[in-house]
């Protein structure tokens, strides 16, 4: 099963892909934002471009679990895309994930605005592959 990920910021949006099997994910980029209709429009064109089978973004909980405003975005981008592309949905906890992925990049010594890029795809990689890790463990305990 092909899975596209996405780690929603203000003016950057991290993608990530599974491999066919839904065993890997790899980063795929990052699309800049141009706002409302034409995002949703974008990336559900290329959720059916990459034949994927169900989008899998980050929610950037607070610490304390619970949704504030960046949430919110992030779910109903994510839902608008998922309409526009007709797959299913998955929301997955993003908290930490770009601590994470700046961490990362930090060891690396990459710098300046390609860090910024690489870090954004990084941070959607790390969603998906946590999101394919649970279902393989889910599946492996039936």
């Amino acid at each position: 099963m092909r899975v596209l990920g996405l780690d929603v910021g203000e003016r950057r949006i991290g993608l990530a892909v599974s491999d066919e099997t839904g065993t890997l994910a790899r980063p795929y980029g990052v699309y800049h934002r141009e706002g409302g209709e034409a995002d949703v429009a974008s990336l559900g064109k290329l959720a059916q471009a990459l034949g994927a089978e169900l989008l899998v973004v980050g929610l950037p909980l607070n610490m304390d679990g619970s949704a504030g405003p960046q949430a919110q975005k992030a779910e109903a981008l994510g839902r608008a895309v998922a309409r526009q592309a007709d797959v299913p949905i998955e929301m997955v906890d993003e908290r930490l994930t770009t601590e994470e992925a700046e961490r990362v990049l930090r060891e690396s010594r990459m710098g300046g605005r390609k860090r910024r890029l690489v870090q954004d795809a990084l941070a959607a990689v790390l969603i998906l592959q946590a999101w394919l890790d649970k279902q393989r463990d889910v599946g492996g305990d039936e």
